[in-house]
């Protein structure tokens, strides 16, 4: 029986993978044995990782759903899809615009949309996929100055909840993984930007009063995308050292 962490013969897709969480996810794919594709926007930060890992790469901006879907069908077909690209804006709602709106759904869901429609077929056709959506525990908590976001990652839920339920007989899995307050480049902006008291407001939202790592994060993707996990299904993960505990 394959394990979870053999991936030999099995080829991902992951968007957002040139950096922080998504490069950690690449490399954890890799390791496994598995034939990766990354998407990214900086072309020199991928072919920094390419090189490093092995692993090929596509740049282009997932805002644009055609070079989206382009992308995927041009490289694929992919028995795993790790949709991880994400951004945000802090700012409370009645100070956002409609091009906040619109920015901030395109890459937190409507990206997900497009990738999902090009790479499901042939999961469905092979009786085995695995699609992993990367989200915020801002999608089931909400989030205080980003509205938008948190409405973009918990339609990312209820997404993939319901390709879950419509793909259980095709032996397509999909759940979502929602990190907490996790140590990334982009983390790090924010804090030098906050100071040591946004900092110290990250921690203790969590039980294990610290940040999380993109690894920690990374090693959840590599067990879901596994055979091991073939019975889970329309989950949602938290990797956010008990945020997320109703």
């Amino acid at each position: 029986m394959q394990t979870s962490e053999s991936l030999a013969g099995r080829r991902a897709f992951v968007t957002g993978g040139s950096k922080g969480i998504g490069a950690a996810i690449v490399r954890r794919l890799k390791a496994a044995g598995a034939d990766v594709v990354f998407a990214a926007r900086d072309e020199k930060s991928a072919v920094s990782l390419g090189r490093e890992t092995g692993a090929d790469w596509a740049v282009f901006d997932l805002v644009d759903i055609d070079a989206t879907r382009d992308a995927v069908k041009s490289n694929g077909p992919f028995d795993i899809l790790v949709n991880n690209a994400g951004i945000d804006q802090h700012a409370f709602f009645t100070k956002s615009t409609p091009e906040d709106w619109r920015q901030l759904l395109a890459i937190n869901l409507e990206a997900v949309f497009a990738t999902t429609l090009e790479a499901l077929p042939y999961m469905q056709e092979k009786k085995y996929g695995r699609i992993i959506n990367i989200s915020s525990e801002a999608g089931r908590l909400g989030s205080r100055g980003g509205s938008i976001y948190a409405a973009a990652k918990g339609g990312v839920h209820a997404f993939t909840k319901s390709l879950a339920r419509e793909n259980g007989n095709f032996g397509v899995t999909a759940n979502v993984i929602t990190p907490g307050p996790i140590d990334t480049p982009l983390l790090q902006t924010a804090v030098a930007k906050g100071g040591e008291k946004l900092l110290s407001a990250m921690k203790s939202a969590t039980v294990m009063n610290r940040l999380g790592t993109p690894d920690e994060v990374a090693a959840a993707v590599l067990f879901l995308a596994g055979e091991d996990a073939g019975f889970i299904t329309g989950e949602i993960l938290g990797v956010s050292g008990g945020m997320g505990m109703g």
